[in-house]
């Protein structure tokens, strides 16, 4: 039983790559989960927390321990948001809309101390938990900011904030070069497809957020 949550057990080979159980199922529900939000749908917050789980365990294997961290607040988080979003909506309009100029500048803020702080942790954590942590993490201080961008992002979602995307979409960029260098090359093209899926979602936000303003006036 444990040996299917192991990434060496492979599903499959796509050209050449193989590809994990634990790896494919997590992109799977992740895909899903992100096509949801971009529609405004609740479902997305079960999803997520489903792909959370196979991503917990597959991060912890390939000692990517930023993102680690940065799963297990996702599943806090995605608790949050069913939550957040079972409430009922005024007038049954999906409210998305960008925050005050002076909370974008504190949450812009808040990511890069928060990134310097982690990166510095995430770069000892195998000399402090050498237990839990027995290698190095990779790249410490890169991930390190990725998984800042992805806690603001994320708590943005989780208030219908549409600048919740532009975080994702620069998340995506750093995923795509951080997975290919570790050699988790699905998991890249999986943030490829969010790449593309995150633009996707800035624009139906952004038209929502326009609908919701016209909405409001009358």
């Amino acid at each position: 039983m444990f040996e299917f949550w192991s990434v060496k057990n492979i599903a499959f080979e796509f050209i050449g790559y193989p590809i994990s159980y634990i790896e494919l199922l997590g992109t799977i529900f992740s895909l899903w989960s992100v096509w949801l939000i971009s529609q405004g749908k609740i479902l997305t917050w079960p999803t997520s927390i489903i792909s959370v789980l196979f991503f917990l365990i597959l991060f912890y294997q390939i000692r990517l321990y930023s993102d680690l961290l940065e799963q297990a607040y996702y599943l806090v988080i995605s608790i949050y948001g069913w939550w957040q979003w079972s409430k009922p909506l005024v007038g049954k309009v999906f409210q998305v809309r960008y925050s005050p100029p002076q909370k974008i500048i504190l949450y812009v803020i808040f990511t890069l101390f928060f990134s310097l702080f982690l990166g510095t942790l995430i770069s000892k954590i195998h000399l402090l938990l050498p237990i839990i942590f027995p290698e190095p993490a990779s790249f410490p201080y890169l991930d390190s900011f990725k998984t800042a961008m992805s806690f603001t992002a994320m708590w943005l979602m989780t208030k219908k904030w549409t600048e919740s995307w532009i975080y994702w979409i620069i998340v995506d960029v750093i995923s795509i070069v951080l997975y290919y260098a570790k050699d988790v090359k699905f998991i890249s093209l999986l943030y490829t497809i969010f790449l593309v899926m995150a633009i996707n979602g800035l624009i139906s936000w952004t038209k929502k957020g326009l609908k919701y303003k016209v909405i409001t006036h009358f």
